[in-house]
């Protein structure tokens, strides 16, 4: 498998991006969980007709993530072809401010890190792959660019130090976070295991802003989106979660094609109690 990542990290963006549609579709075909996940979430959402485009964009979304962790710094960030909101990150540098980015999983959001990491540096939350295989290629890949902050609370403390010391950070305000790392807020208009570091780390004084890469049609590259929240965070951790799964939706809305809608961002995660009023299982 180490092999075929690495082969793949030397194909054409298209070439690509061609494949990662039909394996997209081939895991929708094939996974009755991921389907049922993937409809469920595009319907709950509204956005059903973003549904087909999404199991394509899924697949890219995977395939791509060998040429942007193994290929040469330089070459990765010459993709991104066009980049809206530079601006606030200049900003923050002249102010001498520490940047909080939150990419949710939309369209490339791998590249918006290693972007940044060509200007300045920048660490990241990332969770080990569960694959042994994977492990080294993610350290050697990702790693080579990036400091990367185990998601655990040695890593939060990597995150807090680097805010601190004015420098970047970056998660995936997203995820499932475990027992006790989350609150009930709504997502989309359902309840959704929020994690509540993003906004604990938006506390820190630093600029935060919003970011995610969109994957430009025929593998012509991507184009970097960044931007202020539309009001800063207020009110009670979960009153904060809450805003923060708002400005994510007016995010996704842009480009819900792009969104990973088979991801399972509604599970109960082990030891959480269900929201009032579900009858949802892990």
């Amino acid at each position: 498998m180490a092999f075929l990542f690495r082969l793949l990290a030397r194909l054409p963006l298209p070439l690509l991006h061609n494949i990662g549609a039909l394996a997209g579709w081939l895991v929708y075909l094939g996974s009755p969980t991921y389907r049922r996940h993937l409809r469920e979430n595009t319907a709950l959402a509204g956005l059903r007709s973003a549904r087909l485009a999404a199991i394509a964009e899924a697949g890219k979304s995977i395939i791509e993530l060998p040429k942007i962790w193994l290929r040469p710094q330089d070459e990765v960030i010459e993709r991104v072809v066009s980049v809206s909101g530079w601006e606030l990150v200049e900003a923050a540098w002249r102010e001498g401010r520490g940047i909080l980015f939150l990419t949710p999983h939309l369209g490339c959001f791998e590249i918006t890190a290693q972007y940044y990491a060509a200007q300045r540096p920048i660490t990241v939350l990332y969770r080990p792959p569960k694959q042994a295989w994977l492990r080294p290629l993610v350290t050697q890949g990702r790693g080579a660019n990036l400091r990367l902050a185990p998601a655990d609370f040695s890593g939060v403390r990597l995150l807090l130090r680097a805010l601190k010391q004015r420098e970047a950070v970056g998660i995936l305000p997203d995820q499932v976070p475990g027992q006790g790392e989350g609150v009930w807020a709504p997502f989309f208009d359902r309840p959704a295991y929020t994690m509540t570091l993003a906004v604990r780390l938006a506390e820190a004084g630093a600029t935060v802003l919003l970011a995610y890469a969109e994957r430009l049609a025929y593998g012509a590259g991507y184009r970097l989106h960044l931007c202020a929240l539309s009001a800063p965070l207020a009110g009670t951790l979960a009153e904060r979660a809450a805003q923060l799964n708002g400005e994510l939706e007016m995010l996704i809305r842009e480009r819900p094609e792009q969104y990973l809608w088979g991801y399972n961002r509604y599970k109960v995660p082990a030891g959480v109690p269900a929201p009032r009023g579900s009858d949802r299982e892990d």
